[in-house]
Formats: structure tokens, C-alpha cells, sequence
């Protein structure tokens, strides 16, 4: 490295030091016990997870052919890492669901918790959902690429039931289980679930509409959260991205990975995303049901917009009806 390198390379550091400093609530963001003791990488920067495995058939693929799918072109875009979050329950005796997940591990990918059952914590007592979390982990623990990692059914912590989330977060810390939080959510479940009702309905398909509508809305909350994350951080971090083990996402991924290097992202794992401190939270939250960085920016009052708009259900049909299924917008705003 030459001299003024060197030079470029110090000062770079120091600024990211001082932003630091002057930005970040250590009783939030930071660890608690400690500063930054090294260079915090720039860039944008995001590991690609996938929820509710196994799902069950989808719009375009048996579920056999999707796991198939998904794992050559993870492998094809040269992502050598996913993480996908396993729902044990949804394994029935007779189902591939088995096989399938330890497919996805025998390719690298990590294995982690998002429940036995998929219930939102909402509905069931603190006591019954770590028992449902216990069941997940009597299955998943031993698996190669098994990771302690846990994830809320629909993000969801409990909402504003303070108390039931503390004896929740109590008993993931006596489990060593560290919150697998999300930054990036499109709602890409809702996309997949409008492409099946289409599908049963008989209406024909715009596939590369669809393709677009997916990659652009995918992109663009990326996008979202990292400006979102730089207001309640005072610094860039890595992002997680929410996706589903779907058909979507299988047809897909290639297109989104592309797109999203194409805007300057760098994938990475998921180990890597979540060693960066800003994911070690522990506190309390005002409502604890969605992505970090909205939890945050609700934490700290900060003016929105705290919340991607394409979220927005009702919104987010709109879209998929005119663009993909060509629907005249009159007649959307006529039902």
C-alpha cells in the first residue's frame, strides 16, 4: 500500500470511529460491554435468509422441485451461504419436508429456529411458545450446519405485551439463542400468494412482469432499510434479508441477485451480518413486531417514514393486479 494510501486508509477509519461515537446509544445499538474494537466494514452489505421451511406446493413447482430450484441458483449466483428457518411441524409423516431441509443443508446453507408451529406469540402464554421452541430444537440441533439462531413467527415479539416478550427474550438467553432479526422485509409472501390465487383462478400471468414486480420491490426495501438503519445507527450495518421458501423465490433469485449487486449490494452470510453488534438487542421496545430498524426508529421517535411502504398490503395488490395480472386501474378501484 503506498504512502497516501496508508494515509486515506487511517483517516477513513478514524471518520467511521468518530461517527460512531457521536451516533450510536450503546444501551441500543451498541454492546453493552463494550466499544468498537476494530474497523467496522462499509459498503452495502446483505445476507439472504428464507422462512417457513418446508412450505407446501406453490404456484409453479411440486415442493421437491423447488428445493431443487432454489439450490442451483444460490449455487449458480455464486452464494455460497443462505440461512433458512425451519418449522419442524410443518413435517408431516409423509411429506419430502425432511429431505428437503437437509438438502438445503448438505449444499452449505445454515439450518436455524423460526418455531416448531408457527404461532404468533400473541396467541399463546410465554411458557407455551419456549415449548414449542424446545420441540423445534430437539429437531434441528445436531444438523451439520445447524445455527442458534431463533426468529419469530411474522416478526411478531409480542407486540406491546411487555412483560410476555421479557419472559420470552429470558428464556432464549437460558437457551443461548440469539433473535434472528430481520431488516429487509417486501412482503414477498404476499406476492406468491397472490401469484397462486391468480393461478387457481385461471388469470393469465405476466412472467416477466411478475419477475419485475418481485426483483424491484425486493431492491427497493433493501434500499429502504439501509437509509432506515443510517438514522437510527448514526452508520451503515449489514442488512438480513426476509424471504420465503417459495416458487417466487425459486424462479426468481438468480434475477434478485443480480439486481441487487447491480445497486452496489455485497451478499454475505449470515454469520457474518449477525456478528455486527447492531443486532445485539436486548431492551425494551415501545412494540416489537417487524424489522429491527423500524423497532428502532419507533424507539427513538423518529419522523417516518419508519415503514416500506410496499408492505402495505392492500397497496401492494394493487401492484400486482395492474402489473402482472393488467388489470385497468379503474376497475381496481371499482371493487
Amino acid at each position: 500500500m503506498t504512502p497516501l494510501r496508508q494515509i486515506m486508509f487511517v483517516a477513513g477509519l478514524v471518520m467511521v470511529a468518530l461517527s460512531l461515537a457521536a451516533a450510536v446509544d450503546p444501551g441500543e445499538v451498541a454492546p453493552a460491554a463494550s466499544p468498537v474494537a476494530q474497523p467496522v466494514a462499509v459498503g452495502k452489505r446483505i445476507a439472504l435468509t428464507f422462512d417457513d421451511v418446508p412450505r407446501g406446493p406453490g404456484a409453479f413447482y411440486t415442493p421437491a422441485e423447488r428445493t431443487t430450484r432454489l439450490i442451483a441458483a444460490l449455487r449458480d449466483s455464486g452464494v455460497t451461504q443462505a440461512a433458512f428457518f425451519a418449522n419442524p411441524g410443518r413435517i408431516g409423516r409423509r411429506s419430502d419436508g425432511a429431505a428437503r431441509l437437509a438438502a438445503y443443508a448438505a449444499a452449505g446453507h445454515v439450518i436455524a429456529d423460526h418455531s416448531w408451529s408457527h404461532r404468533d406469540l400473541r396467541s399463546m402464554s410465554a411458557h407455551a411458545f419456549l415449548t414449542d421452541i424446545d420441540k423445534a430444537e430437539a429437531f434441528l440441533k445436531g444438523r451439520s450446519t445447524y445455527r442458534p439462531w431463533f426468529r419469530f413467527p411474522g416478526l411478531n415479539q409480542g407486540g406491546r405485551d411487555g412483560m410476555k416478550r421479557r419472559a420470552v427474550l429470558d428464556g432464549l438467553a437460558a437457551r443461548r439463542l440469539q433473535i434472528a432479526w430481520v431488516t429487509v422485509d417486501g412482503s414477498d409472501w404476499n406476492i406468491e400468494g397472490q401469484t397462486i390465487a391468480a393461478k387457481r383462478a385461471g388469470k393469465p400471468i405476466d412472467d416477466p412482469a411478475l419477475r419485475d414486480l418481485y426483483v424491484e420491490t425486493m431492491v427497493r426495501s433493501a434500499d429502504f432499510s439501509d437509509a432506515l438503519t443510517r438514522r437510527v445507527a448514526g452508520r451503515q450495518a449489514p442488512q438480513v434479508m426476509l424471504l420465503h421458501e417459495t416458487d417466487i423465490a425459486a424462479r426468481y433469485i438468480g434475477d434478485l441477485i443480480t439486481a441487487l449487486r447491480r445497486d452496489g449490494w455485497t451478499i454475505v452470510t449470515a454469520d457474518e451480518a449477525y456478528a455486527d453488534p447492531l443486532f445485539d438487542q436486548q431492551g425494551d421496545f415501545d412494540s416489537a413486531n417487524g424489522t429491527l430498524p423500524e423497532a428502532l426508529a419507533w424507539q427513538r421517535r423518529l419522523p417516518g417514514p419508519l415503514y416500506y411502504e410496499r408492505n402495505d398490503i392492500p397497496r401492494a395488490n394493487r401492484l400486482f393486479a395492474e402489473r402482472v395480472l393488467h388489470v385497468p386501474t379503474g376497475a381496481i378501484a371499482a371493487r
